[in-house]
Protein backbone atom coordinates (compact mmCIF):
# COMPACT_ATOMS: atom_id res chain seq x y z
CA UNK A 1 0.00 0.00 0.00
CA UNK A 2 1.14 3.35 -0.90
CA UNK A 3 0.49 6.10 2.04
CA UNK A 4 0.74 10.15 0.24
CA UNK A 5 2.32 11.53 3.26
CA UNK A 6 2.79 15.21 1.62
CA UNK A 7 3.06 16.97 -2.09
CA UNK A 8 4.98 19.87 -2.71
CA UNK A 9 3.52 21.11 -6.01
CA UNK A 10 4.29 17.78 -7.89
CA UNK A 11 7.08 16.48 -5.63
CA UNK A 12 5.80 13.79 -4.01
CA UNK A 13 6.49 12.08 0.07
CA UNK A 14 5.21 8.70 0.12
CA UNK A 15 5.49 5.71 2.41
CA UNK A 16 5.35 2.75 0.80
CA UNK A 17 4.19 -0.55 2.88
CA UNK A 18 5.70 -4.12 1.46
CA UNK A 19 6.12 -7.26 2.99
CA UNK A 20 10.10 -6.34 4.58
CA UNK A 21 8.81 -3.19 5.97
CA UNK A 22 8.24 0.29 4.65
CA UNK A 23 10.24 2.28 2.41
CA UNK A 24 9.80 6.17 3.04
CA UNK A 25 9.50 7.88 -0.59
CA UNK A 26 11.49 9.73 -2.30
CA UNK A 27 14.01 6.96 -2.07
CA UNK A 28 17.38 5.55 -4.13
CA UNK A 29 17.76 1.94 -4.15
CA UNK A 30 21.48 0.62 -3.63
CA UNK A 31 22.30 -1.28 -6.63
CA UNK A 32 23.54 -4.64 -5.88
CA UNK A 33 24.15 -6.39 -9.26
CA UNK A 34 24.98 -9.57 -7.99
CA UNK A 35 23.63 -9.72 -4.46
CA UNK A 36 25.78 -7.37 -3.48
CA UNK A 37 27.38 -3.93 -3.83
CA UNK A 38 30.50 -3.55 -6.22
CA UNK A 39 32.98 -2.21 -3.74
CA UNK A 40 33.01 -4.68 -0.77
CA UNK A 41 30.26 -3.63 0.90
CA UNK A 42 28.00 -5.75 3.11
CA UNK A 43 24.39 -5.86 4.11
CA UNK A 44 25.53 -4.65 7.10
CA UNK A 45 27.29 -1.96 5.91
CA UNK A 46 24.09 -0.91 4.15
CA UNK A 47 22.34 -0.80 7.17
CA UNK A 48 25.03 1.88 8.84
CA UNK A 49 24.62 3.80 5.30
CA UNK A 50 20.98 4.23 5.65
CA UNK A 51 19.86 2.58 3.00
CA UNK A 52 16.03 1.44 2.53
CA UNK A 53 16.29 -0.81 -0.62
CA UNK A 54 18.85 -2.83 -2.43
CA UNK A 55 17.96 -3.72 -6.15
CA UNK A 56 19.76 -7.05 -7.60
CA UNK A 57 19.57 -7.73 -11.29
CA UNK A 58 17.15 -11.31 -12.17
CA UNK A 59 19.34 -11.72 -15.41
CA UNK A 60 23.22 -11.93 -13.21
CA UNK A 61 21.46 -14.35 -10.49
CA UNK A 62 19.89 -16.32 -13.09
CA UNK A 63 23.23 -16.99 -14.95
CA UNK A 64 25.46 -17.14 -11.20
CA UNK A 65 24.39 -18.91 -8.79
CA UNK A 66 21.11 -19.89 -9.98
CA UNK A 67 17.87 -18.69 -8.98
CA UNK A 68 16.99 -22.32 -7.81
CA UNK A 69 20.05 -22.36 -5.69
CA UNK A 70 18.89 -19.16 -4.02
CA UNK A 71 15.63 -20.21 -3.57
CA UNK A 72 17.24 -23.59 -1.81
CA UNK A 73 19.30 -21.05 0.03
CA UNK A 74 15.88 -19.51 1.36
CA UNK A 75 15.63 -16.20 -1.13
CA UNK A 76 17.59 -13.65 -1.50
CA UNK A 77 16.73 -11.38 1.98
CA UNK A 78 18.40 -15.01 3.85
CA UNK A 79 21.48 -16.23 0.90
CA UNK A 80 22.35 -12.44 1.55
CA UNK A 81 21.61 -11.27 5.41
CA UNK A 82 19.29 -8.33 3.85
CA UNK A 83 16.21 -8.03 6.17
CA UNK A 84 14.76 -4.77 4.52
CA UNK A 85 12.68 -4.32 0.84
CA UNK A 86 14.80 -5.83 -2.57
CA UNK A 87 13.28 -4.73 -5.73
CA UNK A 88 14.64 -7.07 -8.72
CA UNK A 89 14.72 -6.15 -12.16
CA UNK A 90 13.14 -8.26 -14.94
CA UNK A 91 16.09 -8.86 -16.79
CA UNK A 92 13.93 -6.57 -19.73
CA UNK A 93 17.42 -4.43 -19.60
CA UNK A 94 19.57 -7.02 -20.76
CA UNK A 95 17.13 -7.14 -23.79
CA UNK A 96 18.55 -3.80 -24.38
CA UNK A 97 21.85 -4.12 -23.18
CA UNK A 98 23.07 -6.86 -24.77
CA UNK A 99 21.36 -6.56 -28.59
CA UNK A 100 24.09 -8.68 -30.33
CA UNK A 101 23.39 -11.52 -28.22
CA UNK A 102 19.36 -11.77 -28.30
CA UNK A 103 16.55 -12.70 -30.44
CA UNK A 104 13.32 -10.78 -29.61
CA UNK A 105 9.79 -12.91 -30.30
CA UNK A 106 6.60 -13.04 -29.39
CA UNK A 107 7.28 -15.76 -26.61
CA UNK A 108 9.76 -14.03 -24.99
CA UNK A 109 14.03 -13.43 -26.14
CA UNK A 110 16.52 -15.73 -26.92
CA UNK A 111 19.94 -14.93 -25.28
CA UNK A 112 23.12 -16.08 -25.40
CA UNK A 113 24.69 -15.59 -21.73
CA UNK A 114 27.42 -13.01 -21.63
CA UNK A 115 29.40 -15.28 -19.77
CA UNK A 116 29.76 -18.21 -21.40
CA UNK A 117 27.67 -18.43 -24.80
CA UNK A 118 24.94 -20.52 -23.61
CA UNK A 119 21.78 -20.29 -24.95
CA UNK A 120 18.99 -18.91 -22.50
CA UNK A 121 15.08 -18.20 -23.19
CA UNK A 122 13.63 -15.50 -21.00
CA UNK A 123 10.00 -14.46 -21.28
CA UNK A 124 7.53 -12.95 -19.24
CA UNK A 125 6.72 -16.76 -16.80
CA UNK A 126 10.46 -17.45 -16.74
CA UNK A 127 11.11 -13.60 -15.61
CA UNK A 128 8.68 -14.31 -12.68
CA UNK A 129 9.24 -17.56 -12.19
CA UNK A 130 12.80 -16.75 -11.48
CA UNK A 131 11.92 -13.70 -9.63
CA UNK A 132 9.58 -15.63 -7.56
CA UNK A 133 12.42 -17.81 -6.73
CA UNK A 134 14.73 -15.07 -5.52
CA UNK A 135 11.11 -14.01 -3.40
CA UNK A 136 12.52 -10.12 -3.51
CA UNK A 137 10.43 -7.87 -2.65
CA UNK A 138 9.20 -6.08 -5.88
CA UNK A 139 9.34 -7.84 -8.86
CA UNK A 140 9.90 -6.20 -12.16
CA UNK A 141 7.49 -7.00 -15.35
CA UNK A 142 9.33 -8.09 -18.10
CA UNK A 143 9.80 -5.74 -21.08
CA UNK A 144 11.43 -4.65 -23.89
CA UNK A 145 13.56 -1.25 -23.75
CA UNK A 146 13.65 0.24 -27.45
CA UNK A 147 16.90 1.96 -28.16
CA UNK A 148 16.76 5.73 -28.63
CA UNK A 149 16.92 6.55 -31.33
CA UNK A 150 14.35 4.78 -33.06
CA UNK A 151 11.30 4.88 -35.20
CA UNK A 152 8.03 5.30 -34.76
CA UNK A 153 6.91 2.41 -36.19
CA UNK A 154 9.60 0.17 -33.94
CA UNK A 155 8.56 1.84 -30.80
CA UNK A 156 4.90 1.28 -31.32
CA UNK A 157 5.23 -2.22 -31.92
CA UNK A 158 7.60 -2.87 -29.07
CA UNK A 159 4.90 -1.10 -26.51
CA UNK A 160 2.03 -2.89 -27.62
CA UNK A 161 4.71 -6.20 -27.05
CA UNK A 162 5.72 -4.83 -23.43
CA UNK A 163 1.91 -4.50 -22.87
CA UNK A 164 0.75 -8.38 -23.72
CA UNK A 165 3.81 -9.51 -21.73
CA UNK A 166 2.85 -6.90 -18.51
CA UNK A 167 -0.82 -9.18 -18.62
CA UNK A 168 1.01 -12.43 -18.56
CA UNK A 169 3.94 -11.42 -15.92
CA UNK A 170 0.53 -10.47 -13.71
CA UNK A 171 -0.87 -13.77 -14.62
CA UNK A 172 2.12 -15.61 -13.66
CA UNK A 173 2.98 -13.48 -10.49
CA UNK A 174 -1.05 -14.41 -9.34
CA UNK A 175 -0.44 -18.31 -10.27
CA UNK A 176 3.06 -18.23 -8.10
CA UNK A 177 1.89 -16.56 -4.99
CA UNK A 178 -0.24 -19.38 -4.68
CA UNK A 179 2.21 -21.97 -4.99
CA UNK A 180 3.26 -23.78 -1.87
CA UNK A 181 6.80 -23.86 -2.93
CA UNK A 182 6.95 -19.55 -3.13
CA UNK A 183 8.92 -17.65 -0.10
CA UNK A 184 7.41 -14.39 -0.55
CA UNK A 185 3.84 -15.49 -1.16
CA UNK A 186 2.69 -11.37 -1.26
CA UNK A 187 5.85 -10.66 -3.96
CA UNK A 188 4.53 -7.03 -5.45
CA UNK A 189 4.92 -6.41 -8.93
CA UNK A 190 5.49 -2.75 -10.98
CA UNK A 191 4.91 -2.69 -14.49
CA UNK A 192 7.34 -0.19 -16.60
CA UNK A 193 6.15 2.06 -18.91
CA UNK A 194 7.66 2.55 -22.54
CA UNK A 195 7.83 4.80 -25.59
CA UNK A 196 11.08 5.91 -26.25
CA UNK A 197 10.96 10.14 -26.61
CA UNK A 198 7.13 9.61 -28.33
CA UNK A 199 5.45 11.34 -25.66
CA UNK A 200 1.63 10.61 -26.96
CA UNK A 201 2.98 6.82 -27.04
CA UNK A 202 3.90 6.71 -23.50
CA UNK A 203 1.02 8.53 -22.53
CA UNK A 204 -1.18 6.30 -23.94
CA UNK A 205 0.76 3.42 -22.39
CA UNK A 206 0.43 4.52 -19.22
CA UNK A 207 -3.10 5.04 -19.08
CA UNK A 208 -3.27 1.47 -20.51
CA UNK A 209 -1.58 0.35 -17.96
CA UNK A 210 -2.54 1.94 -15.44
CA UNK A 211 -5.92 0.16 -15.29
CA UNK A 212 -3.81 -2.72 -14.19
CA UNK A 213 -4.11 -2.07 -10.92
CA UNK A 214 -0.44 -2.75 -10.50
CA UNK A 215 1.76 -2.37 -7.04
CA UNK A 216 3.65 0.15 -8.27
CA UNK A 217 4.67 1.04 -12.15
CA UNK A 218 7.91 2.34 -13.35
CA UNK A 219 9.00 4.79 -16.24
CA UNK A 220 12.20 2.97 -18.27
CA UNK A 221 13.87 3.31 -21.26
CA UNK A 222 15.32 7.12 -20.80
CA UNK A 223 19.06 7.90 -19.65
CA UNK A 224 19.82 5.68 -22.79
CA UNK A 225 20.89 8.34 -25.38
CA UNK A 226 18.49 11.05 -25.38
CA UNK A 227 19.25 14.30 -23.51
CA UNK A 228 18.54 15.46 -19.92
CA UNK A 229 16.12 17.77 -21.46
CA UNK A 230 13.99 15.04 -23.09
CA UNK A 231 13.90 12.91 -19.89
CA UNK A 232 12.74 16.02 -18.02
CA UNK A 233 9.81 16.67 -21.03
CA UNK A 234 9.01 12.94 -21.45
CA UNK A 235 8.87 12.71 -16.86
CA UNK A 236 6.55 16.02 -17.01
CA UNK A 237 4.04 14.71 -19.87
CA UNK A 238 3.94 11.04 -19.09
CA UNK A 239 3.96 10.86 -14.61
CA UNK A 240 0.39 13.01 -14.53
CA UNK A 241 -1.17 9.50 -16.08
CA UNK A 242 0.36 7.40 -13.97
CA UNK A 243 -1.65 6.25 -10.96
CA UNK A 244 -1.13 9.10 -7.91
CA UNK A 245 -1.45 6.89 -5.08
CA UNK A 246 1.29 4.05 -6.56
CA UNK A 247 4.74 4.77 -5.93
CA UNK A 248 6.60 6.17 -9.44
CA UNK A 249 10.04 4.39 -10.31
CA UNK A 250 12.25 6.18 -12.83
CA UNK A 251 14.50 3.13 -13.77
CA UNK A 252 18.44 3.50 -14.25
CA UNK A 253 18.59 7.22 -13.37
CA UNK A 254 21.06 8.98 -12.08
CA UNK A 255 22.69 11.78 -10.95
CA UNK A 256 22.08 14.00 -8.19
CA UNK A 257 20.92 16.08 -10.44
CA UNK A 258 18.79 14.27 -12.44
CA UNK A 259 16.95 13.25 -9.25
CA UNK A 260 16.75 16.45 -7.94
CA UNK A 261 14.56 17.34 -11.03
CA UNK A 262 13.30 14.01 -11.28
CA UNK A 263 11.18 14.15 -7.79
CA UNK A 264 10.22 17.81 -8.83
CA UNK A 265 8.33 16.06 -11.37
CA UNK A 266 6.85 13.51 -9.07
CA UNK A 267 9.24 10.52 -9.33
CA UNK A 268 9.31 8.41 -5.82
CA UNK A 269 12.02 5.47 -6.96
CA UNK A 270 15.53 6.14 -8.18
CA UNK A 271 18.19 3.30 -9.08
CA UNK A 272 21.79 4.14 -10.93
CA UNK A 273 25.02 2.23 -10.57
CA UNK A 274 26.77 5.90 -10.49
CA UNK A 275 27.69 5.81 -6.74
CA UNK A 276 29.02 2.69 -6.62
CA UNK A 277 30.56 2.59 -10.13
CA UNK A 278 32.50 6.53 -9.71
CA UNK A 279 33.23 5.53 -6.05
CA UNK A 280 35.40 2.49 -7.34
CA UNK A 281 37.48 4.94 -9.46
CA UNK A 282 38.03 7.60 -7.28
CA UNK A 283 35.21 9.59 -7.64
CA UNK A 284 33.14 11.17 -4.99
CA UNK A 285 30.17 13.31 -4.31
CA UNK A 286 29.55 16.33 -2.06
CA UNK A 287 27.44 18.62 -1.14
CA UNK A 288 29.63 20.93 -3.32
CA UNK A 289 30.80 19.50 -6.55
CA UNK A 290 32.55 15.65 -7.43
CA UNK A 291 35.97 15.01 -6.31
CA UNK A 292 38.69 12.80 -8.23
CA UNK A 293 40.94 11.44 -5.00
CA UNK A 294 43.07 11.16 -8.25
CA UNK A 295 44.26 14.63 -8.01
CA UNK A 296 47.68 15.22 -6.33
CA UNK A 297 45.99 18.11 -4.90
CA UNK A 298 44.62 15.80 -2.24
CA UNK A 299 47.92 14.11 -1.89
CA UNK A 300 48.54 15.51 1.54
CA UNK A 301 44.96 16.48 2.41
CA UNK A 302 44.23 15.57 6.15
CA UNK A 303 40.17 16.66 5.40
CA UNK A 304 37.24 14.01 5.18
CA UNK A 305 36.23 13.42 1.95
CA UNK A 306 33.26 16.33 2.91
CA UNK A 307 33.70 17.77 6.65
CA UNK A 308 30.20 16.77 8.46
CA UNK A 309 29.42 13.90 6.68
CA UNK A 310 28.88 10.92 8.52
CA UNK A 311 29.86 8.25 6.55
CA UNK A 312 32.18 5.47 7.39
CA UNK A 313 34.82 7.01 5.40
CA UNK A 314 34.48 10.87 6.67
CA UNK A 315 34.46 9.74 10.01
CA UNK A 316 37.83 7.71 10.52
CA UNK A 317 39.70 8.76 7.33
CA UNK A 318 41.43 11.48 5.30
CA UNK A 319 41.73 12.26 1.46
CA UNK A 320 45.01 12.19 1.22
CA UNK A 321 44.88 8.51 3.12
CA UNK A 322 42.38 7.27 0.87
CA UNK A 323 44.41 9.21 -2.08
CA UNK A 324 46.84 6.55 -1.14
CA UNK A 325 44.48 3.52 -0.88
CA UNK A 326 43.80 4.27 -4.45
CA UNK A 327 46.77 4.55 -6.19
CA UNK A 328 48.10 1.65 -4.10
CA UNK A 329 45.07 -0.29 -5.72
CA UNK A 330 44.09 -1.09 -2.10
CA UNK A 331 40.56 -2.13 -2.12
CA UNK A 332 39.69 -0.29 0.90
CA UNK A 333 40.25 2.83 -0.83
CA UNK A 334 37.46 1.70 -3.40
CA UNK A 335 35.72 0.30 -0.51
CA UNK A 336 35.96 3.81 1.49
CA UNK A 337 34.48 6.09 -1.58
CA UNK A 338 31.52 3.59 -2.42
CA UNK A 339 30.15 3.62 0.99
CA UNK A 340 30.76 7.57 1.27
CA UNK A 341 28.85 7.67 -2.06
CA UNK A 342 25.95 6.01 -0.82
CA UNK A 343 25.46 7.28 2.18
CA UNK A 344 25.94 10.71 0.09
CA UNK A 345 22.47 9.80 -1.82
CA UNK A 346 20.81 8.04 1.05
CA UNK A 347 21.37 11.29 2.92
CA UNK A 348 20.69 13.61 0.34
CA UNK A 349 17.16 11.53 -0.41
CA UNK A 350 16.33 12.00 3.54
CA UNK A 351 17.07 16.01 2.91
CA UNK A 352 14.80 15.63 0.25
CA UNK A 353 11.72 13.90 2.11
CA UNK A 354 12.47 16.62 4.27
CA UNK A 355 11.91 19.27 2.58
CA UNK A 356 8.78 18.22 0.34
CA UNK A 357 7.44 17.75 4.28
CA UNK A 358 8.13 21.04 5.00
CA UNK A 359 6.76 22.88 1.69
CA UNK A 360 10.50 24.05 1.24
CA UNK A 361 11.82 21.32 -2.01
CA UNK A 362 11.85 24.41 -4.87
CA UNK A 363 14.33 26.17 -2.45
CA UNK A 364 16.20 22.97 -0.84
CA UNK A 365 16.44 21.95 -5.00
CA UNK A 366 18.02 25.27 -6.02
CA UNK A 367 20.63 25.46 -3.06
CA UNK A 368 21.65 21.82 -3.92
CA UNK A 369 22.05 22.30 -7.38
CA UNK A 370 24.04 25.67 -6.75
CA UNK A 371 26.45 23.66 -4.80
CA UNK A 372 27.20 21.09 -6.83
CA UNK A 373 28.49 23.63 -9.25
CA UNK A 374 31.14 25.00 -7.29
CA UNK A 375 34.86 24.51 -8.42
CA UNK A 376 37.39 21.66 -6.39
Amino acid sequence: MYELVNKDSHAKRGRFHTPHGIIETPVFMNVGTAAAIKGAVSALDLEEIGCQVELSNTYHLHLRPGDEIVHKMGGLHQFMNWKRPILTDSGGFQVFSLAALRQIKEEGVHFRSHIDGRKIFMGPEESMQIQSNLASTIAMAFDECPPIPATRKYVEDSVARTTRWLARCKAEMNRLNRQERTINKQQMLFGINQGGIYADIRIAHAREIAELELDGYAIGGLAVGETHAEMYEILEKTVPHLPENKPTYLMGVGTPENILEAVERGVDFFDCVYPSRNGRHGHVYTNHGKLNLFNVKYETDALPIEEGCGCPACRHHSRGYIRHLLKAKEMLGMRLCVLHNLYFYNAMMAEIRQAIESGQYSAYKKQKLEGFYQEN
